[in-house]
Protein backbone atom coordinates (compact mmCIF):
# COMPACT_ATOMS: atom_id res chain seq x y z
CA UNK A 1 0.00 0.00 0.00
CA UNK A 2 0.88 3.64 -0.56
CA UNK A 3 2.28 4.74 3.50
CA UNK A 4 3.92 8.05 2.75
CA UNK A 5 3.35 10.60 0.29
CA UNK A 6 5.90 13.73 0.25
CA UNK A 7 5.19 16.97 -2.10
CA UNK A 8 8.06 19.72 -2.74
CA UNK A 9 6.87 22.38 -4.55
CA UNK A 10 4.98 21.44 -6.75
CA UNK A 11 2.20 24.30 -8.08
CA UNK A 12 0.30 25.72 -5.06
CA UNK A 13 2.35 22.57 -2.68
CA UNK A 14 5.20 24.02 -1.20
CA UNK A 15 5.74 21.41 1.14
CA UNK A 16 3.66 18.46 2.24
CA UNK A 17 4.15 15.02 4.20
CA UNK A 18 1.40 12.77 4.44
CA UNK A 19 1.01 9.04 6.46
CA UNK A 20 -1.44 6.66 4.91
CA UNK A 21 -2.62 3.18 6.36
CA UNK A 22 -5.02 0.58 4.82
CA UNK A 23 -8.54 0.93 4.42
CA UNK A 24 -10.53 3.77 3.12
CA UNK A 25 -9.11 7.45 3.22
CA UNK A 26 -10.50 10.78 1.90
CA UNK A 27 -9.46 13.67 0.75
CA UNK A 28 -12.08 16.71 0.96
CA UNK A 29 -11.97 20.55 0.93
CA UNK A 30 -13.56 23.68 -0.90
CA UNK A 31 -13.11 23.71 -4.41
CA UNK A 32 -9.78 25.21 -5.67
CA UNK A 33 -8.01 23.78 -2.56
CA UNK A 34 -5.88 22.07 -4.45
CA UNK A 35 -7.22 18.23 -4.12
CA UNK A 36 -6.26 17.60 -7.33
CA UNK A 37 -2.81 18.88 -7.01
CA UNK A 38 -2.15 16.02 -4.90
CA UNK A 39 -3.75 13.70 -7.53
CA UNK A 40 -1.27 15.17 -9.98
CA UNK A 41 1.19 14.26 -7.66
CA UNK A 42 0.77 10.82 -6.80
CA UNK A 43 0.55 10.55 -10.82
CA UNK A 44 3.79 11.87 -11.43
CA UNK A 45 5.34 10.06 -8.68
CA UNK A 46 3.62 6.96 -10.88
CA UNK A 47 5.48 7.95 -14.26
CA UNK A 48 2.86 10.04 -15.34
CA UNK A 49 3.86 13.16 -18.06
CA UNK A 50 5.88 15.61 -16.82
CA UNK A 51 5.71 19.35 -16.91
CA UNK A 52 7.58 22.25 -16.12
CA UNK A 53 4.12 24.21 -15.20
CA UNK A 54 3.41 21.77 -12.23
CA UNK A 55 6.92 23.65 -10.60
CA UNK A 56 5.75 26.04 -8.27
CA UNK A 57 6.22 29.83 -8.81
CA UNK A 58 9.62 30.88 -7.94
CA UNK A 59 10.96 27.74 -8.02
CA UNK A 60 13.95 25.57 -9.76
CA UNK A 61 12.23 22.40 -9.70
CA UNK A 62 9.78 20.06 -7.67
CA UNK A 63 9.82 16.88 -6.36
CA UNK A 64 7.43 13.88 -5.31
CA UNK A 65 8.63 11.18 -3.16
CA UNK A 66 5.71 7.90 -2.82
CA UNK A 67 6.84 5.01 -0.39
CA UNK A 68 4.99 2.04 -0.54
CA UNK A 69 4.92 -0.78 2.32
CA UNK A 70 4.60 -4.07 0.31
CA UNK A 71 4.10 -7.97 0.55
CA UNK A 72 7.58 -10.00 0.25
CA UNK A 73 5.80 -11.72 -2.90
CA UNK A 74 4.27 -8.87 -4.54
CA UNK A 75 4.56 -8.22 -8.58
CA UNK A 76 6.44 -4.92 -8.24
CA UNK A 77 9.76 -7.04 -6.30
CA UNK A 78 9.99 -9.13 -9.39
CA UNK A 79 10.25 -6.06 -11.64
CA UNK A 80 12.81 -4.57 -9.21
CA UNK A 81 14.94 -7.73 -9.34
CA UNK A 82 14.56 -8.06 -13.40
CA UNK A 83 15.72 -4.19 -13.38
CA UNK A 84 18.74 -4.99 -11.13
CA UNK A 85 17.31 -2.26 -8.61
CA UNK A 86 17.68 -3.25 -4.90
CA UNK A 87 14.96 -4.51 -2.76
CA UNK A 88 15.33 -3.83 0.83
CA UNK A 89 12.17 -3.22 2.29
CA UNK A 90 10.27 -0.30 1.72
CA UNK A 91 9.37 0.70 -2.03
CA UNK A 92 11.08 4.35 -2.81
CA UNK A 93 9.66 6.14 -6.05
CA UNK A 94 10.82 9.70 -6.54
CA UNK A 95 10.24 12.08 -9.60
CA UNK A 96 11.95 15.36 -9.96
CA UNK A 97 10.29 17.76 -12.12
CA UNK A 98 12.64 20.59 -13.46
CA UNK A 99 10.76 24.26 -14.60
CA UNK A 100 12.42 23.75 -18.04
CA UNK A 101 10.60 20.66 -18.88
CA UNK A 102 13.47 18.20 -17.94
CA UNK A 103 12.12 15.25 -15.47
CA UNK A 104 14.42 12.64 -13.83
CA UNK A 105 12.92 9.45 -11.66
CA UNK A 106 14.26 7.07 -9.44
CA UNK A 107 13.62 3.70 -7.70
CA UNK A 108 14.85 2.88 -4.31
CA UNK A 109 17.51 5.99 -5.21
CA UNK A 110 18.43 4.18 -8.59
CA UNK A 111 17.79 6.49 -11.42
CA UNK A 112 15.84 4.75 -14.07
CA UNK A 113 14.21 5.82 -17.43
CA UNK A 114 9.97 7.31 -16.84
CA UNK A 115 9.17 4.65 -18.87
CA UNK A 116 10.52 2.18 -15.81
CA UNK A 117 8.82 4.17 -13.02
CA UNK A 118 5.49 3.92 -15.36
CA UNK A 119 6.02 0.24 -15.29
CA UNK A 120 6.27 -0.29 -11.86
CA UNK A 121 3.76 2.25 -11.18
CA UNK A 122 1.20 0.31 -12.61
CA UNK A 123 1.23 -2.47 -10.59
CA UNK A 124 1.19 0.02 -7.52
CA UNK A 125 -1.83 1.92 -8.11
CA UNK A 126 -4.91 2.39 -10.03
CA UNK A 127 -5.80 5.52 -10.29
CA UNK A 128 -9.79 6.02 -11.31
CA UNK A 129 -11.99 9.00 -12.33
CA UNK A 130 -14.36 10.86 -14.52
CA UNK A 131 -11.64 11.18 -17.07
CA UNK A 132 -9.45 8.18 -16.56
CA UNK A 133 -7.62 6.78 -19.29
CA UNK A 134 -6.27 3.81 -17.86
CA UNK A 135 -6.84 0.51 -15.70
CA UNK A 136 -10.56 -0.20 -16.20
CA UNK A 137 -11.08 1.74 -19.33
CA UNK A 138 -8.45 0.38 -21.73
CA UNK A 139 -9.72 -2.28 -23.94
CA UNK A 140 -6.36 -3.83 -23.67
CA UNK A 141 -6.50 -4.91 -19.79
CA UNK A 142 -9.80 -6.37 -20.14
CA UNK A 143 -8.98 -9.86 -20.70
CA UNK A 144 -6.37 -9.55 -17.97
CA UNK A 145 -8.85 -8.30 -15.49
CA UNK A 146 -11.66 -11.52 -16.80
CA UNK A 147 -9.31 -14.07 -16.43
CA UNK A 148 -8.40 -12.46 -13.06
CA UNK A 149 -11.65 -12.73 -11.72
CA UNK A 150 -12.36 -16.07 -13.40
CA UNK A 151 -9.20 -17.65 -11.46
CA UNK A 152 -8.13 -18.65 -15.02
CA UNK A 153 -4.47 -18.34 -14.82
CA UNK A 154 -4.28 -22.64 -15.53
CA UNK A 155 -6.18 -22.07 -18.53
CA UNK A 156 -4.20 -18.99 -19.88
CA UNK A 157 -0.50 -21.69 -19.12
CA UNK A 158 -2.20 -24.15 -21.09
CA UNK A 159 -2.38 -22.37 -24.16
CA UNK A 160 0.23 -20.04 -23.59
CA UNK A 161 2.53 -23.43 -23.39
CA UNK A 162 0.19 -24.56 -26.17
CA UNK A 163 1.47 -21.45 -28.20
CA UNK A 164 4.72 -21.80 -27.71
CA UNK A 165 4.90 -25.26 -29.34
CA UNK A 166 3.00 -23.95 -32.17
CA UNK A 167 5.28 -21.54 -33.03
CA UNK A 168 8.48 -23.88 -32.49
CA UNK A 169 6.75 -26.81 -34.74
CA UNK A 170 5.76 -24.29 -37.16
CA UNK A 171 9.43 -22.52 -36.88
CA UNK A 172 10.97 -26.19 -37.60
CA UNK A 173 8.58 -26.99 -40.26
CA UNK A 174 8.93 -23.91 -42.34
CA UNK A 175 12.91 -24.14 -41.73
CA UNK A 176 13.46 -27.77 -43.02
CA UNK A 177 11.20 -26.86 -46.51
CA UNK A 178 13.23 -23.86 -46.77
CA UNK A 179 16.14 -26.27 -46.59
CA UNK A 180 14.56 -28.90 -48.62
CA UNK A 181 13.41 -26.32 -51.17
CA UNK A 182 17.09 -25.15 -51.81
CA UNK A 183 18.58 -28.71 -51.75
CA UNK A 184 16.65 -29.09 -54.81
CA UNK A 185 17.31 -26.36 -56.51
CA UNK A 186 21.01 -27.02 -56.42
CA UNK A 187 20.70 -31.01 -56.48
CA UNK A 188 22.17 -31.56 -59.44
CA UNK A 189 25.20 -29.09 -58.42
CA UNK A 190 25.42 -30.48 -55.10
CA UNK A 191 26.14 -34.11 -56.49
CA UNK A 192 28.81 -33.24 -58.83
CA UNK A 193 30.29 -31.36 -55.77
CA UNK A 194 29.81 -33.78 -53.48
CA UNK A 195 31.30 -36.30 -55.90
CA UNK A 196 33.95 -34.32 -57.05
CA UNK A 197 35.38 -32.98 -53.37
CA UNK A 198 34.84 -36.40 -51.73
CA UNK A 199 37.40 -38.38 -54.43
CA UNK A 200 39.65 -34.87 -53.84
CA UNK A 201 39.66 -35.79 -50.64
CA UNK A 202 41.62 -32.54 -49.25
CA UNK A 203 43.12 -32.82 -46.24
CA UNK A 204 44.13 -29.34 -43.94
CA UNK A 205 47.10 -28.18 -44.52
CA UNK A 206 47.83 -30.46 -47.77
CA UNK A 207 48.78 -27.37 -50.17
CA UNK A 208 51.19 -26.02 -47.80
CA UNK A 209 52.94 -28.85 -46.84
CA UNK A 210 52.76 -29.86 -50.98
CA UNK A 211 53.82 -26.80 -51.88
CA UNK A 212 57.17 -26.98 -49.66
CA UNK A 213 58.06 -30.48 -50.54
CA UNK A 214 57.62 -29.15 -54.34
CA UNK A 215 59.88 -25.92 -53.36
CA UNK A 216 62.66 -28.05 -51.64
CA UNK A 217 62.68 -30.39 -54.71
CA UNK A 218 63.09 -27.35 -57.27
CA UNK A 219 65.72 -26.69 -55.19
CA UNK A 220 67.65 -29.31 -55.29
CA UNK A 221 67.46 -29.85 -58.82
CA UNK A 222 69.43 -26.89 -59.48
CA UNK A 223 71.74 -27.54 -56.83
CA UNK A 224 72.78 -31.60 -57.78
CA UNK A 225 74.66 -30.68 -61.07
CA UNK A 226 77.39 -28.59 -59.69
CA UNK A 227 77.37 -31.00 -56.51
CA UNK A 228 78.20 -33.85 -58.73
CA UNK A 229 80.75 -31.56 -60.86
CA UNK A 230 82.51 -31.08 -57.32
CA UNK A 231 82.20 -34.72 -56.23
CA UNK A 232 83.81 -35.92 -59.60
CA UNK A 233 86.62 -33.53 -58.85
CA UNK A 234 87.06 -34.51 -55.65
CA UNK A 235 86.35 -38.05 -55.34
CA UNK A 236 85.95 -39.20 -58.97
CA UNK A 237 88.54 -39.82 -61.47
CA UNK A 238 89.25 -36.53 -61.41
CA UNK A 239 90.24 -36.59 -57.97
CA UNK A 240 93.53 -35.66 -56.79
CA UNK A 241 93.61 -38.10 -54.21
CA UNK A 242 95.72 -40.78 -56.57
CA UNK A 243 98.43 -38.59 -57.36
CA UNK A 244 98.80 -37.35 -53.34
CA UNK A 245 98.69 -40.89 -52.28
CA UNK A 246 101.51 -41.81 -55.08
CA UNK A 247 103.62 -38.74 -53.97
CA UNK A 248 103.16 -39.94 -50.19
CA UNK A 249 104.62 -43.33 -50.89
CA UNK A 250 107.84 -41.94 -52.74
CA UNK A 251 108.10 -39.64 -49.65
CA UNK A 252 108.39 -42.62 -47.38
CA UNK A 253 110.60 -44.40 -48.77
CA UNK A 254 113.28 -41.37 -48.37
CA UNK A 255 111.54 -41.17 -44.88
CA UNK A 256 114.30 -43.07 -43.13
CA UNK A 257 116.81 -41.23 -45.28
CA UNK A 258 116.00 -37.61 -44.46
CA UNK A 259 113.42 -37.68 -42.30
CA UNK A 260 114.07 -34.02 -41.43
CA UNK A 261 113.19 -33.22 -45.08
CA UNK A 262 110.70 -35.61 -46.02
CA UNK A 263 107.97 -35.56 -42.45
CA UNK A 264 106.64 -32.63 -42.85
CA UNK A 265 106.02 -33.06 -46.22
CA UNK A 266 104.36 -36.44 -45.95
CA UNK A 267 101.88 -34.97 -42.69
CA UNK A 268 100.39 -32.28 -44.94
CA UNK A 269 99.88 -34.08 -47.67
CA UNK A 270 98.59 -36.62 -45.16
CA UNK A 271 95.65 -34.35 -43.93
CA UNK A 272 95.10 -32.83 -47.47
CA UNK A 273 94.11 -36.64 -48.15
CA UNK A 274 91.71 -36.65 -45.11
CA UNK A 275 90.23 -33.31 -46.45
CA UNK A 276 89.43 -34.67 -49.66
CA UNK A 277 87.93 -37.72 -48.30
CA UNK A 278 85.87 -35.54 -45.85
CA UNK A 279 85.23 -33.42 -48.80
CA UNK A 280 83.84 -36.04 -51.00
CA UNK A 281 81.88 -37.82 -48.20
CA UNK A 282 79.90 -34.53 -47.58
CA UNK A 283 79.18 -34.01 -51.17
CA UNK A 284 78.05 -37.65 -51.32
CA UNK A 285 76.04 -36.76 -48.52
CA UNK A 286 74.74 -33.43 -50.28
CA UNK A 287 74.00 -36.01 -53.39
CA UNK A 288 72.05 -38.60 -52.00
CA UNK A 289 69.87 -35.67 -49.95
CA UNK A 290 69.46 -33.51 -53.08
CA UNK A 291 68.43 -36.77 -55.11
CA UNK A 292 64.71 -37.11 -55.58
CA UNK A 293 62.27 -39.12 -58.15
CA UNK A 294 61.25 -36.50 -61.15
CA UNK A 295 57.88 -38.40 -61.10
CA UNK A 296 57.21 -37.53 -57.54
CA UNK A 297 57.48 -33.91 -58.07
CA UNK A 298 55.19 -34.40 -61.40
CA UNK A 299 52.58 -35.88 -59.09
CA UNK A 300 52.95 -33.47 -56.48
CA UNK A 301 52.39 -30.91 -59.22
CA UNK A 302 49.64 -32.80 -60.54
CA UNK A 303 48.17 -32.78 -56.50
CA UNK A 304 48.77 -29.25 -56.02
CA UNK A 305 46.93 -28.10 -59.46
CA UNK A 306 43.57 -30.09 -58.38
CA UNK A 307 43.40 -28.50 -55.26
CA UNK A 308 44.00 -24.98 -56.50
CA UNK A 309 41.61 -25.75 -59.41
CA UNK A 310 38.77 -27.24 -56.98
CA UNK A 311 39.79 -24.03 -54.65
CA UNK A 312 39.14 -21.61 -57.43
CA UNK A 313 36.19 -23.37 -58.73
CA UNK A 314 34.13 -23.84 -55.52
CA UNK A 315 35.22 -20.09 -54.13
CA UNK A 316 37.04 -22.01 -50.65
CA UNK A 317 39.98 -21.82 -49.59
CA UNK A 318 42.05 -25.73 -49.63
CA UNK A 319 41.46 -26.46 -46.55
CA UNK A 320 37.80 -25.75 -46.04
CA UNK A 321 37.58 -28.12 -48.92
CA UNK A 322 37.31 -30.70 -47.13
CA UNK A 323 34.27 -29.03 -44.81
CA UNK A 324 32.74 -28.46 -47.63
CA UNK A 325 32.04 -31.50 -49.05
CA UNK A 326 30.51 -32.81 -46.05
CA UNK A 327 27.94 -29.79 -46.26
CA UNK A 328 27.39 -30.82 -50.15
CA UNK A 329 26.78 -34.18 -48.17
CA UNK A 330 24.74 -33.22 -45.64
CA UNK A 331 22.36 -31.28 -48.08
CA UNK A 332 22.33 -34.00 -50.29
CA UNK A 333 21.36 -36.31 -47.30
CA UNK A 334 18.49 -33.34 -46.35
CA UNK A 335 17.66 -34.01 -49.55
CA UNK A 336 17.48 -37.38 -49.36
CA UNK A 337 15.41 -37.65 -46.65
CA UNK A 338 13.64 -34.40 -46.63
CA UNK A 339 10.19 -35.84 -47.59
CA UNK A 340 9.99 -37.78 -44.72
CA UNK A 341 11.42 -35.21 -42.51
CA UNK A 342 9.16 -33.16 -44.14
CA UNK A 343 5.88 -35.20 -43.24
CA UNK A 344 7.14 -35.90 -39.71
CA UNK A 345 7.34 -32.10 -39.06
CA UNK A 346 4.25 -31.56 -40.75
CA UNK A 347 2.07 -34.16 -38.74
CA UNK A 348 3.96 -32.64 -35.36
CA UNK A 349 2.94 -28.84 -36.47
CA UNK A 350 -0.23 -30.25 -37.00
CA UNK A 351 -0.85 -31.86 -33.65
CA UNK A 352 0.55 -28.47 -32.29
CA UNK A 353 -2.05 -26.53 -34.01
CA UNK A 354 -4.45 -28.91 -33.04
CA UNK A 355 -3.44 -28.69 -29.16
CA UNK A 356 -3.51 -24.85 -29.35
CA UNK A 357 -6.85 -24.37 -30.63
CA UNK A 358 -7.95 -27.29 -28.20
CA UNK A 359 -6.39 -25.24 -25.13
CA UNK A 360 -7.50 -21.75 -26.70
CA UNK A 361 -11.36 -23.26 -27.38
CA UNK A 362 -11.13 -24.39 -23.15
CA UNK A 363 -10.04 -20.87 -22.44
CA UNK A 364 -12.73 -19.02 -24.41
CA UNK A 365 -15.15 -21.50 -22.89
CA UNK A 366 -13.99 -20.35 -19.63
CA UNK A 367 -14.11 -17.17 -19.95
CA UNK A 368 -17.56 -16.77 -21.61
CA UNK A 369 -18.76 -18.59 -18.18
CA UNK A 370 -16.86 -16.10 -15.96
CA UNK A 371 -18.14 -13.24 -17.95
CA UNK A 372 -21.57 -14.13 -17.22
CA UNK A 373 -20.53 -14.76 -13.63
CA UNK A 374 -18.94 -11.05 -14.26
CA UNK A 375 -21.98 -9.60 -15.99
CA UNK A 376 -24.79 -10.64 -13.11
CA UNK A 377 -22.04 -9.30 -10.22
CA UNK A 378 -21.69 -6.21 -11.55
CA UNK A 379 -25.78 -5.86 -12.69
CA UNK A 380 -26.48 -6.12 -9.31
CA UNK A 381 -24.27 -3.07 -8.03
CA UNK A 382 -26.10 -0.94 -10.76
CA UNK A 383 -29.35 -0.19 -8.98
CA UNK A 384 -27.69 1.03 -5.81
CA UNK A 385 -25.59 3.38 -8.08
CA UNK A 386 -28.60 4.79 -9.64
CA UNK A 387 -27.92 2.97 -12.75
CA UNK A 388 -30.69 0.46 -12.18
CA UNK A 389 -31.80 1.02 -16.39
CA UNK A 390 -28.45 0.39 -17.58
CA UNK A 391 -26.84 -3.14 -18.71
CA UNK A 392 -23.24 -4.27 -18.03
CA UNK A 393 -22.11 -7.10 -20.41
CA UNK A 394 -18.65 -8.48 -21.77
CA UNK A 395 -18.03 -8.38 -25.06
CA UNK A 396 -16.05 -11.74 -26.30
CA UNK A 397 -15.09 -11.83 -30.23
CA UNK A 398 -13.19 -14.94 -31.41
CA UNK A 399 -10.60 -13.15 -33.70
CA UNK A 400 -8.37 -16.16 -34.72
CA UNK A 401 -5.86 -14.26 -36.91
CA UNK A 402 -4.64 -12.48 -33.80
CA UNK A 403 -4.17 -16.11 -31.72
CA UNK A 404 -1.48 -15.35 -29.28
CA UNK A 405 -0.24 -16.79 -26.46
CA UNK A 406 -3.54 -15.34 -24.80
CA UNK A 407 -5.94 -17.12 -26.69
CA UNK A 408 -8.35 -15.88 -29.70
CA UNK A 409 -10.78 -13.78 -27.89
CA UNK A 410 -10.87 -10.07 -27.85
CA UNK A 411 -12.53 -9.15 -24.95
CA UNK A 412 -14.03 -5.71 -23.91
CA UNK A 413 -16.24 -4.42 -21.28
CA UNK A 414 -19.74 -2.67 -22.99
CA UNK A 415 -22.42 -1.04 -21.31
CA UNK A 416 -26.43 0.31 -22.54
CA UNK A 417 -26.85 3.12 -20.37
CA UNK A 418 -30.85 2.76 -21.08
CA UNK A 419 -32.99 0.31 -22.81
CA UNK A 420 -33.50 0.94 -26.62
CA UNK A 421 -30.00 2.47 -26.96
CA UNK A 422 -27.72 0.83 -28.41
CA UNK A 423 -24.49 -0.94 -26.23
CA UNK A 424 -21.16 -0.25 -26.66
CA UNK A 425 -17.24 -0.07 -25.20
CA UNK A 426 -17.74 1.70 -22.04
CA UNK A 427 -15.36 4.25 -22.50
CA UNK A 428 -17.35 5.46 -25.63
CA UNK A 429 -21.17 5.21 -24.26
CA UNK A 430 -20.73 6.26 -20.75
CA UNK A 431 -20.86 9.80 -19.46
CA UNK A 432 -18.01 11.06 -16.93
CA UNK A 433 -20.11 10.43 -14.08
CA UNK A 434 -21.82 7.02 -15.35
CA UNK A 435 -18.67 5.97 -16.49
CA UNK A 436 -17.48 6.72 -12.44
CA UNK A 437 -20.41 4.28 -11.23
CA UNK A 438 -19.75 1.93 -13.71
CA UNK A 439 -15.97 1.72 -13.02
CA UNK A 440 -17.14 1.67 -8.92
CA UNK A 441 -19.39 -1.39 -9.71
CA UNK A 442 -16.91 -3.38 -11.80
CA UNK A 443 -14.12 -2.87 -9.20
CA UNK A 444 -16.31 -4.22 -6.26
CA UNK A 445 -17.19 -7.03 -8.53
CA UNK A 446 -13.32 -7.50 -9.27
CA UNK A 447 -12.65 -7.09 -5.43
CA UNK A 448 -9.16 -7.74 -5.13
CA UNK A 449 -8.58 -9.80 -8.38
CA UNK A 450 -6.48 -8.28 -10.52
CA UNK A 451 -6.29 -5.14 -8.71
CA UNK A 452 -3.33 -3.14 -7.34
CA UNK A 453 -2.93 -3.01 -3.68
CA UNK A 454 -3.72 0.92 -4.45
CA UNK A 455 -7.00 2.22 -5.64
CA UNK A 456 -7.51 6.16 -6.28
CA UNK A 457 -11.01 7.53 -7.05
CA UNK A 458 -10.96 11.04 -8.21
CA UNK A 459 -14.03 12.68 -7.21
CA UNK A 460 -16.56 9.83 -8.73
CA UNK A 461 -19.35 10.89 -6.94
CA UNK A 462 -19.50 14.34 -8.72
CA UNK A 463 -23.08 14.88 -9.52
CA UNK A 464 -24.43 12.54 -7.47
CA UNK A 465 -25.84 12.60 -3.71
CA UNK A 466 -28.77 10.88 -1.54
CA UNK A 467 -28.68 7.54 -1.71
CA UNK A 468 -26.88 7.07 -4.55
CA UNK A 469 -24.06 8.87 -2.97
CA UNK A 470 -24.49 6.45 0.24
CA UNK A 471 -24.26 3.64 -2.28
CA UNK A 472 -20.81 4.84 -3.59
CA UNK A 473 -19.41 5.15 0.17
CA UNK A 474 -20.31 1.91 1.25
CA UNK A 475 -19.03 0.13 -2.13
CA UNK A 476 -15.49 2.01 -1.45
CA UNK A 477 -15.63 0.89 2.27
CA UNK A 478 -16.35 -2.71 1.00
CA UNK A 479 -13.38 -2.29 -1.66
CA UNK A 480 -11.02 -1.10 1.38
CA UNK A 481 -11.52 -4.47 3.50
CA UNK A 482 -9.22 -5.89 0.68
CA UNK A 483 -6.95 -3.43 -0.87
CA UNK A 484 -6.20 0.25 0.11
CA UNK A 485 -8.51 2.86 -0.87
CA UNK A 486 -8.11 6.74 -1.15
CA UNK A 487 -10.75 8.91 -3.02
CA UNK A 488 -11.21 12.44 -3.28
CA UNK A 489 -15.00 13.04 -2.47
CA UNK A 490 -17.55 15.81 -2.12
CA UNK A 491 -19.83 13.50 -0.75
CA UNK A 492 -20.34 13.69 2.94
CA UNK A 493 -21.66 10.04 2.81
CA UNK A 494 -18.17 8.76 1.10
CA UNK A 495 -16.41 11.44 3.42
CA UNK A 496 -18.15 9.07 6.69
CA UNK A 497 -17.13 6.29 6.06
CA UNK A 498 -13.45 6.58 6.08
CA UNK A 499 -10.87 5.48 7.99
CA UNK A 500 -8.89 8.17 7.68
CA UNK A 501 -10.09 12.15 6.90
CA UNK A 502 -7.79 14.69 5.44
CA UNK A 503 -8.95 17.81 4.46
CA UNK A 504 -7.07 20.25 1.73
CA UNK A 505 -7.57 23.81 2.38
CA UNK A 506 -4.97 26.84 1.02
CA UNK A 507 -3.85 29.83 2.56
CA UNK A 508 -1.64 32.35 2.85
CA UNK A 509 2.46 31.57 3.79
CA UNK A 510 5.00 33.46 5.38
CA UNK A 511 4.86 35.97 2.32
CA UNK A 512 1.58 37.42 2.22
CA UNK A 513 1.72 37.63 -1.70
CA UNK A 514 1.39 33.91 -1.89
CA UNK A 515 -0.58 31.16 -0.98
CA UNK A 516 -0.10 27.33 -0.35
CA UNK A 517 -2.15 24.10 -0.29
CA UNK A 518 -2.52 22.62 3.51
CA UNK A 519 -3.40 19.17 4.19
CA UNK A 520 -4.71 18.05 7.71
CA UNK A 521 -5.57 15.22 9.14
CA UNK A 522 -8.65 15.29 10.89
CA UNK A 523 -9.78 13.73 14.38
CA UNK A 524 -13.09 12.72 15.16
CA UNK A 525 -14.47 16.14 16.52
CA UNK A 526 -12.63 17.61 12.84
CA UNK A 527 -13.89 14.98 11.11
CA UNK A 528 -17.91 15.71 12.43
CA UNK A 529 -17.93 19.04 11.69
CA UNK A 530 -15.64 18.83 8.06
CA UNK A 531 -18.80 16.24 7.10
CA UNK A 532 -21.02 19.24 8.50
CA UNK A 533 -19.73 21.81 6.12
CA UNK A 534 -19.85 19.52 3.42
CA UNK A 535 -23.70 18.84 4.29
CA UNK A 536 -24.34 22.80 5.21
CA UNK A 537 -22.19 24.46 2.88
CA UNK A 538 -20.79 27.51 4.48
CA UNK A 539 -22.50 28.06 7.22
CA UNK A 540 -22.31 24.89 9.79
CA UNK A 541 -25.29 24.67 11.67
CA UNK A 542 -26.08 22.24 14.85
CA UNK A 543 -28.91 20.27 12.39
CA UNK A 544 -25.83 19.55 10.32
CA UNK A 545 -23.23 18.40 13.13
CA UNK A 546 -26.16 16.40 14.11
CA UNK A 547 -26.25 15.18 10.25
CA UNK A 548 -23.03 14.45 10.60
CA UNK A 549 -22.71 12.68 13.70
CA UNK A 550 -25.65 10.45 12.80
CA UNK A 551 -23.52 9.92 9.72
CA UNK A 552 -20.36 8.84 10.91
CA UNK A 553 -22.40 6.15 13.34
CA UNK A 554 -24.13 5.25 10.62
CA UNK A 555 -21.26 4.30 8.94
CA UNK A 556 -19.30 2.67 12.27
Amino acid sequence: MLARLSIRDIVLIDRLDLDFGDGLSVLTGETGAGKSIVLDAVSLALGGRGDGGLVRAGEAQGQVTAVFDLAPDHPARAILKEQDIPDDGDLFLRRVQARDGRTRAFINDQQVSVQALKTLGTVLVEIHGQHDDRALVDPAAHRTLLDAYGGLWPERLAVSTAWDRRRATAKALREHQAQVEEARREADFLRHASEELSKLAAEAGEEETLADRRQSMMKAEKAAEDLSEAYEAIAGSRSPAHGIADAIRRLERRSAASPELVDPAIKALDAALVALDEGGAHLKAALDAAAFDPRELERIEERLFALRAASRKYGAPVDDLSALARKCASELEALDAGEARLAALAEEAQAAEAAYESASAALSAARRAAAATLDAAVMDELPDLKLERARFMTDIADEPAAAGPEGVDRVEFWVQTNPGTRAGPLAKIASGGELSRFMLALKVALADRGSAPTLVFDEIDTGVGGAVADAIGARLARLARRVQVLSVTHAPQVAARAGRHFLISKGATGDASSVATRVQALDASERREEIARMLAGASVTDEARAAAKRLMEGAA
